[in-house]
């Protein structure tokens, strides 16, 4: 009876291993799609890149300005921001293929990591930002 019931154990331990990793994370999700969009230029640890990159980490901006987020994401940024009271410069390029749950899930990461606290997008606010973006 044992030596049916170990294989049966396994295949089922196994089973569980593969269902758990095949579902929907948003975290991971977003942790996924930052890493591919974002941190080439704001960092692995979202410090940005010292005078060039505004940091992401602990930053003020993604609080006082969550109606923007969206749309710098999508549509990037042109002008100049002020991050925790340092001014950047630089022209951020947008990711306009990036679909509105994968920006939610890009957001939700970032307002959630590096000792950011915020408060998370939901898909509908989202799609209405975007929809006033002036693009």
């Amino acid at each position: 009876m044992s030596k049916i019931i170990y294989p049966l154990g396994s295949i089922l331990f196994c089973f569980s291993v593969i269902l758990y990793n095949c579902q929907p994370n948003p975290y991971r999700e977003g942790e996924r799609l930052y890493k591919s969009n974002c941190a080439n230029c704001h960092m692995d640890d979202g410090e940005g890149l010292s005078a060039l990159i505004p940091p992401l980490a602990r930053a003020d901006y993604l609080k006082t300005n969550r109606d923007k987020l969206p749309c710098l994401i999508r549509h990037g940024l042109k002008d100049t921001i002020s991050v925790n009271g340092k001014t950047y410069a630089e022209q951020m390029p947008g990711v306009e293929v990036l679909s509105e749950i994968q920006i939610v899930n890009i957001l939700n990461f970032v307002n959630s990591s590096w000792g950011n606290q915020n408060e998370a997008y939901r898909l509908d606010e989202v799609r209405n930002l975007l929809a006033k973006c002036g693009h």
